[in-house]
């Protein structure tokens, strides 16, 4: 059945205001830096796909194929037939931390997709250390962080989409380990008489509280009982923790020059359940779809002048460049892209991404 646009818009804002309801249920304390460092769960803030991270992930109202998955699961719908993501980041260079990503979305119907992504920290190993033996006893451990996320998202008369994620959270080592269920929601919407002004909104990491469990938690103790002492097993039992919760809330619009140079501009505005709030913007600039070069700004909220520890990890600049090269020269051939970026932080030497990716 077709929908009017009226029809249209009055989905739209019943959904905005949905998302915005929900965020006020759940993010009564969003922006309060007093509550940094309660949740837990950090990488399900981080980004391992390059061509968002070139924007500081700030493309919410832009954002499509596999890579709105892990931003705004609405854009996940607006591909042409299949897209296959592999991504790689080298997390604050020096730390040698990386995180490994690979996602593939595909369409359903008209207007529906489909989509599954995953994404793991590699840590290295870390030696195993004792009160006996401070400095290690031979011996070492890597942690194992992932999550899954599967995604669907469907498209309204090509002017509003609406997508959802739930994603399976997992830290653990050898001798303990916690889990989670979590849910991302989004919204994207889509108007101009080319299509090119666009606004998003997503809320992320809304779920279950995690807590370790396992044998790591348990140490032996001394009992005196009479003339004897006796040792025994004692478990202790870990605090639980909430995930890290945030809203988005972003726009963009396209400036064109003919049919194929196109320059975008982007803002957006997130709020932390857990940190200060973040604002910034960008642009991209991109010829025919084949050369893209993109960089942004971000800061938070609060952020000191003098450099401080209160000053973020990501502040400050961000830039990136994509090549989009069709494997054939018919108009709808598919594409092999290639994506880097890189993002200042505050310490170490900044986060580089590199990201390929197959649009069928």
């Amino acid at each position: 059945m077709d929908l009017s646009k009226e029809s249209i818009m009055n989905r739209v804002i019943y959904l905005i205001f949905s998302l915005a309801l929900i965020c006020l249920a759940s993010e009564m304390y969003a922006g309060n830096p007093d509550r940094q460092g309660e949740a837990g769960a950090p990488e399900l803030l981080m980004n391992p796909w390059a061509r968002s991270a070139g924007l500081h992930t700030m493309t919410t109202s832009m954002i499509s194929g596999v890579e709105a998955m892990r931003l705004n699961p609405a854009g996940l719908a607006r591909i042409r037939k299949t897209e296959i993501v592999l991504g790689n980041a080298l997390y604050l260079r020096g730390t040698d931390i990386n995180m490994n990503a690979v996602g593939i979305a595909t369409k359903v119907g008209k207007s529906g997709a489909f989509g599954l992504s995953l994404m793991a920290l590699d840590i290295g190993d870390i030696q195993v250390t004792t009160t006996a033996q401070p400095e290690g006893n031979g011996s070492t451990f890597s942690p194992r962080i992932f999550n899954l996320g599967l995604s669907y998202a469907n498209v309204f008369e090509n002017k509003v989409s609406v997508g959802a994620t739930f994603r399976a959270v997992s830290q653990s080592i050898s001798n303990a380990s916690a889990s989670a269920i979590a849910l991302d929601a989004g919204v994207q919407y889509v108007t101009g008489e080319q299509d090119n002004f666009k606004f998003g909104i997503s809320l992320r990491n809304i779920g279950s509280r995690m807590q370790f469990k396992g044998e790591g938690l348990d140490f032996d103790a001394q009992v005196n009982e009479g003339a004897g002492t006796y040792g025994i097993l004692t478990s202790q039992r870990a605090d639980d923790f909430e995930l890290q919760s945030v809203l988005n809330i972003g726009a963009s619009y396209d400036v064109l020059f003919g049919k194929k140079t196109r320059l975008t501009l982007v803002g957006n505005y997130t709020s932390n359940a857990f940190s200060q709030d973040q604002i910034g913007g960008g642009v991209e600039f991109a010829f025919n779809e084949l050369v893209m070069v993109r960089g942004g700004y971000k800061l938070d909220f609060g952020q000191t002048a003098n450099g401080g520890l209160e000053e973020p990890l990501y502040t400050g600049p961000a830039a990136g460049v994509t090549l989009n090269v069709p494997v054939n020269k018919k108009e709808d051939a598919p594409r092999i892209g290639i994506d880097y970026a890189y993002r200042t932080t505050k310490i170490y030497d900044g986060t580089h991404n590199i990201s390929v990716r197959i649009n069928l």
